[in-house]
């Protein structure tokens, strides 16, 4: 499956681009899934999604949990908790 990554704030830092297109194995399912599968694509990728329990997902623009299907998406971004102000 090709999917559009964006990454914001440290994720974005951390991996060293702000978006990306990727072929998504079809044994990736879900955002919890997605994840793992980038957090094993290189050390940048490691370093970013440490702590995967701190990273929030939308799918095309709707705040998602890692339990949620990617079938179907068209852009999945990754950010830290944000604050308010």
């Amino acid at each position: 499956m090709k999917l559009k990554l964006r990454y914001f704030a440290w994720v974005r830092e951390r991996i060293g681009k702000p978006d990306e297109d990727v072929d998504v194995p079809d044994t990736v399912t879900t955002v919890g899934e997605l994840m793992s599968w980038l957090a094993s694509r290189g050390e940048e990728y490691a370093h970013a999604f440490q702590n995967p329990k701190v990273i929030r997902a939308a799918i095309d623009r709707t705040h998602v949990k890692p339990q949620t299907a990617i079938a179907g998406a068209g852009e999945i971004a990754f950010f830290p908790p944000m604050t308010g102000g």
